[in-house]
């Protein structure tokens, strides 16, 4: 079956344009032009993966992402202006997996497209278990437990968290995260993995307020401090 994308933006320009592209690709494309009407349907029938514009009228991005949290995980991209990095900033801090600058390559966005939903998909060959001390991760069913605690995390704030926990007690650089959670061949700045691992700790935090298993090395990475 062909993967499905939820294509939110009040552009109709962008809406038609995108749409034919990634239809093109094999994608089955549904749009929105507005946030309520996207919320109404992705609640309805959830797709694959959401791309939002942040501004829109009735209900922005912003808002819209909000809400989707509440009701899971779907990974999101974010479409945000040229040079608005507080957009940004504040997308990844609400969950968002990855964001994209108008105006944008649509070859690009189609890679970052298979990129989030590539990381999504679980590993080929069996699961992969990770116990540390109250953390269990299992990446097969996409599963997070803190002391016997549900964690509800995207998928790129899973893959951070995996990278770090395989291997406690080890630094990790800002950029080998960004190839872990991203790939080799997709470009995002230190902040994104920053905005990152501040939104994870919030969330550890939610159902622990002890936790402080992720560390932060000034001027070198993080780790896990976990056994």
């Amino acid at each position: 079956m062909a993967q499905t994308i939820a294509l939110v933006d009040d552009d109709r320009n962008i809406l038609t344009s995108v749409a034919m592209t990634l239809e093109a690709e094999g994608f089955e494309v549904f749009t929105y032009k507005d946030g309520q009407e996207a919320l109404r349907e992705i609640s309805r029938n959830p797709p694959d993966l959401a791309i939002l514009d942040i501004k829109m009228p009735r209900m922005d991005g912003m808002e819209l992402l909000t809400e989707l949290r509440k009701r899971g995980d779907l990974p999101v991209i974010f479409l945000t202006s040229k040079d608005d990095e507080l957009d940004e900033a504040m997308g990844l801090r609400m969950g968002a997996d990855d964001y994209i600058k108008k105006p944008f390559s649509q070859r690009l966005l189609i890679e970052r497209i298979r990129a989030v939903l590539r990381r999504r998909e679980p590993p080929s060959a069996g699961a992969e278990v990770v116990h540390r001390g109250d953390l269990t991760l299992d990446s097969t069913r996409h599963l997070c437990v803190w002391k016997n605690q549900h964690v509800n995390l995207t998928v790129t704030e899973f893959l951070l968290l995996q990278a770090l926990a395989r291997n406690p007690g080890h630094v990790k650089s800002r950029d080998q995260l960004i190839d872990a959670a991203y790939g080799e061949h997709i470009y995002v700045d230190d902040r994104t993995i920053d905005s990152h691992i501040k939104r994870l700790r919030r969330k550890f935090r939610e159902v622990d307020d002890t936790f402080g298993a992720i560390e932060t090395l000034y001027g070198v990475g993080y780790r896990y401090s976990g056994e």
